[in-house]
């Protein structure tokens, strides 16, 4: 979208003032407000929002210490002041929520002026992990990460939607705080590094600017300089998208990063009365379609890079996404977040579950379908064979993508719900998790992935190492996608190593799986990699390994005449900070030669018929 000065200006002079007008479409915001209370549609999360209040109901505001603030610096630990940080932010969220809902509840106010207070008290808005902090109080307060945007569109809309009810006194500091913590730092010579970013940042903290500016400002010109800089962000984050729409960092971050997105986007075709439309761009039409594409099975999502496994959706979110876009699908039911899920607590997707949430028909499940994304190098398929419901996915791009995990070549299998191939995802957050020893975890290293280590190497880190797609092909019957990964590793008689992968879609569908190199002379060891979260079994019959779930098993059949097995309890710390076992299923190939082509079979047995 053109973001030429002067354009902005003349709709920003033509844009109505910062009132409820605007944003209600005309609606009187008490009637607005009261039928929603009453609405059947989003009732669960309203009954959520009443019971997160009844819970926090005499609570002491928790306070972020010097104590807390430290810990990120000394020891790289996130979750003790974030923590903290994000209950806070869901006490302003639920009693800001309850306050619109229930007006006749003076507590709900009482309570939110405390919390709006404390929240301006705060040293900063941003998380410890974001600032430097030995940095000088000076610098600090001109930080702008993810969550102080987010703090600052909070504040702005929630100052917005209760008017005058707010005292003035609180408007006026909310007005001040996000004036001196966000608007003058983003407007001065100085410069962030998610302005220019192709990731979810750039999205964030650039739309959580433009959209608090667009609820606050009536000062024509200062409202157009922000929008300049907000237009440019958001160019920059669509940038990072090709034509096929893929969110590289996954699902999560497309629920995040295109979320914010989409808020700004709303916010700013509704005050230019539909001038400045995003979503008459056709790469965004494109992104919208991305999250029906990465459902494997129920809640188990495509969960490449630093994604969680399973994934729920932001119903506001997806049922104003398919008002727009007639290819956008409609989720199943029971994929709806709620309330309490994001641990994050954050304010923009709460606000819009309850406000874009639209009676609309019940879906009980995702259509089947097969996706290759191109420009992403992702095969994705949902499938139901028979009684059983089966999940593919396989990827190749390169190793320096946004939260980047060394993974190419990586593919996931799910029947019924259950995982037997599995992609860890993201792990604990913490200063060294995003340092250089970042490909030390498993999670994010080739060690963490089913993809073949090569005279004890693993893949390598950048854009140069690289994964070329030879063939994709997506059917009715099966998918094939083939990969050269000799690009991946940076070992020089390594002349070719291609990965095919072939999931059979029929009677008794299958994953078959061949590696094939070309080495200049002979590689020292060849180990075949996969990664489980079941634990692996020798079956009686020498050539077969059983991974076994609650509905059945999945037989990985291999020569033993070529490979040995060794299996290994691994450990990691989850997203949450949890220890969790996976195991490590590796075919050390006997005596690997010049030339090798190695055949694996993933075959799911129900219980009924195992015959093991």
């Amino acid at each position: 979208m053109e973001m030429n000065r002067d354009r902005l200006l003349e709709y920003s002079s033509r844009m109505r003032s910062a009132d409820r007008s605007w944003y209600y479409r005309g609606k009187p915001h008490e009637t607005y407000w009261y039928e929603l209370r009453h609405s059947t549609v989003v009732a669960k999360d309203i009954q959520q929002i009443v019971d997160t209040g009844e819970q926090m109901w005499g609570q002491h505001i928790p306070e972020l210490t010097y104590t807390l603030f430290a810990i990120f610096a000394e020891k790289g630990s996130r979750l003790e002041y974030e923590n903290v940080y994000f209950e806070r932010r869901c006490r302003l969220n639920t009693y800001a929520l309850l306050t619109l809902l229930e007006p006749e509840q003076s507590g709900y106010m009482e309570r939110l002026h405390d919390m709006l207070w404390a929240i301006c008290d705060e040293y900063t808005w941003c998380l410890p992990a974001h600032v430097a902090a030995d940095h000088h109080p000076a610098e600090i307060a001109q930080q702008i990460d993810l969550f102080a945007a987010e703090t600052c569109f909070a504040l702005a809309e929630i100052m917005l939607l209760l008017g005058e009810r707010l005292p003035r006194l609180l408007r006026e500091r909310i007005t001040y705080e996000v004036e001196r913590r966000i608007f003058q730092p983003f407007l001065s010579e100085r410069s962030y590094h998610w302005q220019n970013a192709r990731h979810n940042w750039a999205a964030v903290c650039a739309g959580s600017i433009g959209a608090a500016a667009l609820l606050l400002l009536d000062d024509t010109e200062r409202l157009a300089d922000i929008l300049v800089k907000t237009q440019h962000s958001m160019e920059c984050y669509l940038d990072g998208f090709g034509e096929d729409g893929a969110c590289l960092e996954g699902v999560g971050y497309w629920n995040y990063g295109f979320g914010f997105f989409v808020y700004y986007a709303d916010l700013l075709r509704k005050r230019s009365d539909g001038e400045l439309d995003w979503f008459q761009n056709k790469k965004v039409a494109s992104i919208a379609t991305f999250q029906q594409t990465c459902f494997l099975d129920g809640s188990l999502v495509a969960n490449f890079s630093d994604s969680l496994p399973h994934v729920h959706v932001h119903m506001g979110l997806s049922h104003y996404l398919a008002e727009q876009y007639a290819a956008v699908q409609l989720p199943p039911q029971h994929l709806r977040a709620t309330y309490s899920e994001d641990h994050c607590s954050r304010w923009a997707p709460a606000l819009r579950n309850l406000l874009w949430t639209m009676e609309a028909p019940v879906v009980h499940d995702w259509q089947d379908g097969s996706y290759y994304l191109q420009d992403a190098s992702w095969l994705i398929s949902r499938h139901h064979g028979g009684d059983h419901r089966y999940g593919f996915a396989a990827k190749g791009g390169h190793n320096d993508e946004p939260h980047n995990h060394n993974d190419l070549g990586q593919f996931i299998w799910c029947v019924n719900g259950e995982v037997y191939l599995a992609d860890l995802g993201s792990g604990e957050y913490t200063a060294a998790y995003f340092g250089e020893g970042r490909y030390a975890y498993d999670c994010n290293g080739s060690q963490g992935h089913s993809v073949p280590m090569i005279n004890g190497q693993l893949q390598c880190a950048g854009s140069a190492y690289r994964a070329e797609v030879l063939h994709a092909q997506i059917g009715a019957e099966r998918d094939e996608w083939t990969v050269e990964l000799n690009g991946a590793y940076d070992i020089p008689q390594l002349q070719s190593l291609t990965r095919s992968l072939i999931w059979h879609k029929g009677a008794q569908p299958y994953v078959k799986l061949t590696d094939s190199y070309v080495y200049d002379g002979t590689p020292s060891s060849w180990r075949e990699r996969f990664v489980t979260w079941k634990q692996p079994e020798l079956a009686v019959n020498e050539g077969t390994v059983i991974l076994s779930g609650e509905h059945g098993q999945v037989e990985v059949e291999y020569d033993p005449q070529r490979c040995q097995v060794v299996v290994t309890p691994q450990r990691y710390r989850d997203h949450f900070g949890v220890d969790t076992v996976w195991y490590s299923v590796d075919f050390d190939v006997v005596k690997p030669g010049a030339e090798e082509a190695l055949t694996f079979i993933f075959r799911f047995v129900p219980l009924c018929t195992s015959s093991v």
